[in-house]
């Protein structure tokens, strides 16, 4: 960090999930001064001194810069954090979001937690809830406002979220545990004990195949297909050490059908996180004529800014 930085840190920001926590030092305009990331996700702190964590992370920004905003997303608001910071329930924006940030009094300043978003069961929709997402969400409706007006938002991982975007607000969204399930059927079933004995292979045309057949099985759905991980391997038709890669295309495959059937409508669609996850979803897309996705690697911090702003945290104009 330079001296010039020194009288402009303005917000600490941080995304503290389940098993990791990231943290920005940031001026006005939310540039990065200084970053941190380490393994202490909630589930790492088994004392639950979650006080003591943020003052490692944190304590000499604040020694630095005096007694700054801290703005916080992620677990660290769950029932197993460190406060539970109730839910906002759809539509969603960042105003709402900030009007229910839930306090926490640290040594040196006043850590805010954003609240999750929750989502009611109606007859289109099963209840559903976010923690951290919608951080990262509002995030890349900062970074391209093209699509507030109607996208779809997917945030690949062990639990994927696509989330409906109207007017800039969140309106709806449902998760898919495609990456748990996956872990799942490699560790304990039959259908990934062939690679355990193998080294599994990044093999594209084998997740193409399985995404294809997830797409082709219509009405039936690509969980009718799993057994075809174990069958083709009998068949000759697919080697152990690409049998991975069949499933997770079979997977993703079936994510993406259960999402489109029935839909028309296809809004702009942006792929939120991890660039190699990311970009095995655009694979799978492609074979659902879907070609022209965005992509945002990092918006927590840029969410995070626009929160603490609603919220009257920070003052000065962005640039």
């Amino acid at each position: 960090m330079s001296p010039d930085h020194v009288s402009t840190a303005c917000l600490i920001a941080l995304d503290w999930g389940t098993s990791s926590l990231r943290a920005w030092l940031l001026d006005a305009s939310g540039h990065v001064l200084d970053e941190r990331a380490t393994a202490d996700g909630i589930m790492q702190i088994a004392d639950g001194d979650f006080e003591a964590v943020f003052a490692r992370v944190a304590g000499d920004w604040l020694a630095a810069h005096g007694a700054l905003p801290a703005l916080a997303c992620g677990m660290i608001g769950s029932r197993g954090g460190w406060v539970e910071a109730p839910y906002v329930t759809t539509p969603a924006d960042p105003a709402d979001l900030a009007s229910r940030l839930t306090p926490v009094a640290v040594a040196g300043t006043t850590l805010h937690i954003v609240p999750g978003v929750n989502q009611a069961a109606d007859a289109a929709r099963l209840p559903d809830v976010m923690r951290g997402e919608e951080s990262q969400v509002h995030g890349a409706l900062a970074a391209d406002p093209g699509l507030a007006e109607h996208a779809w938002l997917v945030l690949p991982g062990t639990h994927c979220k696509w989330v409906e975007i109207e007017q800039g607000r969140i309106v709806g969204f449902k998760t898919f545990m495609t990456g748990e399930l996956f872990a799942v059927l490699r560790a304990h079933s039959i259908l990934g004990r062939p690679a355990q004995d193998t080294t599994p292979s990044d093999d594209p045309a084998a997740f193409a195949l399985g995404a294809t057949t997830a797409r082709d099985t219509g009405v039936a759905g690509g969980f009718s297909a799993l057994f075809s991980a174990r069958s083709r391997l009998l068949a000759g038709e697919l080697q152990p050490a690409s049998s991975l890669s069949y499933l997770s295309g079979l997977l993703i495959g079936e994510e993406l059908r259960s999402v489109f059937a029935g839909r028309d409508d296809r809004p702009p669609l942006c792929l939120i996180g991890d660039e190699t996850l990311c970009a095995r979803y655009r694979t799978a897309l492609a074979h659902f004529d879907i070609d022209d996705t965005t992509h945002q690697p990092d918006a927590a911090r840029y969410g995070l800014m626009r929160i603490a702003r609603a919220a009257d945290l920070i003052q000065g104009t962005p640039s």
